[in-house]
């Protein structure tokens, strides 16, 4: 009995207010030097830095791993180091030949100062968009309509170098500015849809000139090569028709040079009596005819001369 007396009294002093006091006390100092470690200690990834002030002060960036810092006296601003876009809603400029233009694009940027990029501007953003936006017009405003949509290559490299100006100083690199879409005035848009269609007009014209024109070229060409083979034909043809003459007169002669004038003689009279036999009206007069007609002509002559005598 006097050992369960002394239990109940050893409980009942625990159970007193002041036990009780002293066991929440310890509980809570518990949970504030956890929630003051789990404060200390920070886990910065890769891609990440902590920009550290102490009582207001930069101390400066830290990371990547496993960082302590006293979470009373030291405010942390956590900074991403990946590239990053803004996008710039649709921004209404004026052209050189005063056209209204609508025109949206897009910022891209990556932070390699995290410091700067905390100390130096309190809004990057909207100090970004603001600065794209005043350049767009003033180079937009030196550009003819006609010549803007040419031009969206130059009007990107003149955006990004004047952002890129401005922007390092902050620890920001601005690696590229890309123009999404150019809208000129409805008017304008339909105009330009003519235009286009009047142009594509005219190149299927030429087109098809230029086809006919080529056409009529390779034709002639033609004409001209089956002109020139006919003629080179015509003249193989002459050349062999003329050999072939030339063989057979020399064929001829080489055969007349073997007859002898018995048989001459005879072709000869075959020659006259064919002449002789034929029904025309016609004297035929051998050659040897008209020689004997001039031995009588020499004969009388002579018998005249000798009777004057």
């Amino acid at each position: 009995m006097l050992g369960d007396f002394n239990v109940l009294l050893q409980i009942d002093q625990l159970a007193s207010p002041d036990v009780i006091t002293q066991l929440i006390g310890y509980a809570v100092l518990a949970i504030i030097v956890v929630a003051l470690l789990a404060a200390s200690i920070k886990i910065v990834r890769e891609f990440e830095r902590i920009v550290v002030f102490r009582l207001g002060r930069f101390v400066g960036a830290k990371g990547p791993g496993v960082i302590l810092i006293a979470p009373i006296i030291n405010r942390i601003v956590t900074i991403d180091l990946r590239e990053r876009f803004l996008e710039v809603t649709r921004q209404t400029c004026i052209t050189k030949d005063n056209a209204p233009v609508d025109i949206d694009f897009l910022i891209y940027y990556k932070v390699f100062d995290a410091g700067q990029s905390v100390v130096q501007v309190q809004n990057f953003t909207g100090a970004s968009v603001g600065i794209a936006t005043t350049t767009l017009r003033a180079v937009v405003g030196d550009i003819p309509l006609d010549e803007l949509l040419a031009r969206r290559e130059q009007i990107n490299n003149v955006l990004r170098a004047k952002l890129d100006e401005v922007t390092e100083r902050w620890g920001v690199k601005v690696t590229s500015v890309e123009i999404r879409e150019i809208l000129p005035p409805k008017d304008v848009q339909e105009a330009m849809v003519r235009q286009m269609s009047a142009e594509r007009t005219r190149r299927a014209v030429v087109t098809e000139a230029d086809g006919k024109r080529e056409a009529t070229i390779l034709v002639a060409e033609g004409d001209k090569q089956s002109a020139i083979l006919r003629a080179e034909g015509d003249r193989q043809a002459a050349i062999l028709r003329a050999e072939g003459y030339s063989k057979a007169l020399s064929t001829i002669y080489g055969a007349a040079k073997g007859i002898d004038e018995k048989t001459m003689a005879l072709q000869y009279l075959d020659a006259v009596k064919a002449m002789g036999s034929s029904p025309a009206t016609k004297f035929v007069f051998p050659m040897e005819f008209t020689g004997l007609l001039s031995k009588v002509s020499s004969w009388v002559r002579g018998t005249g001369s000798e009777e004057k005598d």
